[in-house]
């Protein structure tokens, strides 16, 4: 079951390169209000994703404008396989999803664009039970400003941007970030612009709500607009083309300086080893101050400004205040630095070291190159060709076009550096966040897409509003400036603030949830604060058991008294027959105890002694007694009882491991300290106790057994280690010890 307070989301980002499915899992609204602390009801709700809830396939759905009745089966069907496999059985018809594409799909034809996305809705309605109550606000081509939106909420959401506003004043009540983003097709801007611009530029503004916890709403007037043909991509075919005007059209090579040295391709960039007859290739030059020089015209800085201030292609952007305008740089602005050129440990851009290590990289000759790339990394030897060109692009956008300050230069011209850039050349020494620009891909372990900004924006809008009406409902539009609550171009978030399920939530008595539900939710949070306190406490919990397992185990007979018992559990594998299998090695149970708490060791093929509960009494050495008569030791047991304890031993196949003393003949040499033996099966020797029993020994070494005069010794075996302590000899004529040889 998926928990009743758990909401989940589907977006699937369909860009120019591929698809990726993003999933989103945040609390009903309701649910989170208890127990929420002061800072929780002033925060918008807490989204959360993990690495396996992505996935990305290839190549873009645009590339499905000729063939829509492809595009389910054999594109959208494996992503959404994945999503099932995430998202509990019993949220799915509650999951809304969301299909938006990006610009890839904006570069086709308006009716092939109509006829995708009518398309996808009929597949995914056809073929899936995930909420989709709207074919045009669920599944669209969206614009590039609406991107920027939404990666502006996603940037300023994971920041604290939104939550934590003290934290991120950055001057002239300034507390959010400017989001900036280039993909392959086209590249975006957002920011709040300061208040002297926001005034004059209030036109030009997104009105920008959302909802906090508690009800409250929250406004924003953001700036942000998109060039389409300035992703990387497109740049690159703009350049190439460029390239081609600059020399005559009967050439067949054309030097490239964005190219390493030595590397010929064609112009759609695929390496050539040996150029066909009239087909026209790039030769690579490896000459980065021309690469920059070549792909600065792109910009389109020349292009009329009919709404100044413009940055880039004549389009009107409100002046940028770098004072308080602090910039974060995702996807290719990401990849673009800290790919092939290293950096992934630098906390902060730094324009002149990122030149040098550009231009190091790029000097080298293709063949150079190529031998240091890692053949099992996925398109290894395509980012190190193209990585040049998208440096010198990226250089140019962020700061020819954008304007960013270039950090780390000794001299700036003065004629560039305004107020706010001067005030962004004084934060460059602390590093982090306040500098003009920084590339991220991750911020607390989640990326930094614009998908997550759609999510957010959706989650806001099932909050219920304080005012208990919607006058006020979450979205974006037009900037209001007479005060009108809802502009005419408002779109909204696509979610509801009232509560999940059948009839709008309600129960067939009418009534919104019950006391079921508050029952259920209440045992939700008690499992999930036992989950939450015992990954906190497991640790310490774990020693403490372990401190009193030794304490216990402080006193040797608590050892022996589990050893005992613990070696009658892991005893040898008997036959049928009720005797001894040989050979094999001992459990690794049986090892351990042995370790732990002492006792004899075999090696090879020995028996051991395998002792039950109550049985230790039972075995015991007999009392060694004098006999004049026959000069011998001999126990009480008669022959009778002797052959009776053989076959006893031998059906039991139990032995004591001890060998019962007796008085041997030396064979004329005299009185000698001995053992009695029988042999039993499985070739062991064995002794008999009072009892009758077979006592068997396990013996290798042997035993030099001095006599009472000196005369000589009777060899014989050695007892095991839990032999009986060796007592003097009562034989006449010394009080010798048994001596080891």
């Amino acid at each position: 079951m998926g928990g009743k307070k758990w909401r989940w989301g589907v977006i699937l980002d369909a860009g120019s390169s591929g698809t990726r499915l993003h999933i989103y899992r945040w609390k009903d609204p309701e649910k989170a209000l208890k127990g929420a602390s002061k800072h929780d009801l002033a925060s918008l709700p807490k989204l959360m994703t993990e690495k396996i809830w992505t996935k990305k396939i290839r190549p873009g759905i645009s590339t499905f404008g000729e063939k829509v009745d492809k595009v389910g089966p054999d594109h959208l069907q494996s992503l959404i396989d994945h999503a099932l496999e995430i998202i509990p059985k019993d949220k799915i018809r509650d999951t809304p999803i969301f299909l938006m594409a990006t610009a890839g799909v904006r570069l086709l034809p308006a009716v092939q664009q109509s006829a995708l996305t009518r398309e996808v809705c009929y597949y995914l309605r056809s073929n899936t039970q995930f909420s989709l109550p709207d074919c045009d606000m669920h599944i669209q081509v969206i614009k590039g400003e609406t991107e920027g939106l939404y990666g502006w909420i996603a940037s300023n959401y994971l920041l604290g941007g939104f939550d934590n506003p003290d934290k991120h004043q950055h001057g002239k009540g300034h507390h959010t970030y400017g989001f900036l983003d280039m993909g392959g097709a086209s590249a975006q801007i957002a920011f709040a612009p300061n208040a002297t611009e926001a005034e004059k530029h209030a036109d030009d503004l997104k009105l920008l709500r959302l909802r906090t916890l508690d009800g409250s709403p929250v406004e924003y007037k953001v700036f942000t607009t998109t060039w389409l043909g300035f992703g990387v991509n497109q740049a690159r075919e703009s350049y190439v083309e460029s390239l081609k005007d600059l020399y005559p059209s009967s050439s067949t090579e054309l030097p490239d300086p964005c190219l390493p040295k030595g590397l010929r391709t064609t112009l759609d960039g695929v390496p050539v080893k040996t150029p066909k007859p009239k087909n026209t290739t790039l030769i690579g030059t490896g000459h980065f101050d021309e690469c920059l020089k070549k792909t600065y015209p792109l910009l389109g800085k020349d292009k009329p400004c009919s709404d100044n201030p413009c940055l880039i292609n004549g389009q009107h952007v409100p002046a940028i205040d770098f004072d308080v305008n602090h910039f974060i740089g995702v996807s290719e602005y990401w990849h673009t630095t800290h790919g092939v050129f290293g950096g992934k440990d630098d906390k902060a851009y730094d324009f002149t070291t990122y030149q040098k290590r550009v231009k190091d990289y790029c000097s080298q000759d293709w063949t150079s190159i190529s031998k240091g790339l890692n053949p099992k990394k996925e398109h290894a030897a395509k980012n190190a060709q193209e990585a040049c060109f998208k440096a010198s692009w990226l250089i140019n956008v962020l700061h020819d076009g954008i304007g960013v300050p270039r950090i780390g230069m000794e001299d700036l011209p003065q004629v560039n550096v305004s107020k706010g850039t001067q005030g962004a050349l004084e934060h460059a020494k602390e590093k982090g966040f306040l500098e003009p620009f920084q590339a991220v891909d991750k911020i607390d372990g989640i990326e930094v897409s614009w998908t997550l900004g759609k999510m957010v924006l959706y989650a806001a809008g099932q909050v219920p509003p304080k005012s208990g009406d919607d006058g006020y409902p979450v979205g974006f539009g037009g900037n209001v400036v007479s005060g009108k609550a809802v502009p005419d171009d408002f779109q909204f978030a696509g979610s509801s603030w009232r509560p999940v399920g059948g009839d709008n939530g309600k129960h067939h008595n009418g009534t919104v949830g019950g006391d079921d539900d508050d029952w259920d939710l209440d045992a939700e949070d008690i499992l999930d604060r036992a989950r939450t306190r015992g990954g906190q406490m497991g640790f310490w919990v774990f020693l403490g058991l372990v401190g009193l397992v030794m304490w216990w185990f402080r006193k040797r007979e608590r050892r022996m008294r589990v050893y005992s018992r613990v070696r009658g559990l892991t005893r040898r594998r008997r036959s049928h027959t009720g005797k001894y299998v040989p050979g094999g090695n001992r459990s690794p149970l049986t090892k351990l105890t042995t370790k732990l708490f002492g006792g004899r060791s075999s090696s090879g093929g020995g028996y051991e002694r395998v002792m039950e509960e109550g049985e230790l009494d039972r075995f015991e050495l007999g009392d060694v007694a004098s006999s004049s008569g026959s000069g011998e030791y001999s126990d009480e047991d008669s022959s009778s009882d002797h052959s009776r304890g053989s076959k006893a031993g031998s059906q039991f196949g139990r032995s004591s491991g001890l060998a019962t003393p007796t008085a041997t003949s030396g064979g004329g040499l005299g009185g000698g300290y001995g053992f009695e033996t029988v042999t039993t099966v499985g070739g062991g020797m064995s002794a008999l106790n009072r009892s009758g029993l077979v006592v068997r020994t396990d013996s290798r070494e042997r035993l030099s057994l001095p006599l009472s005069g000196g005369v000589g010794g009777v060899t014989g075996r050695r007892s095991r280690a839990g032999s009986p302590t060796r007592m003097k000899s009562p034989l006449g004529g010394g009080t010798s010890p048994l001596d080891d040889r």
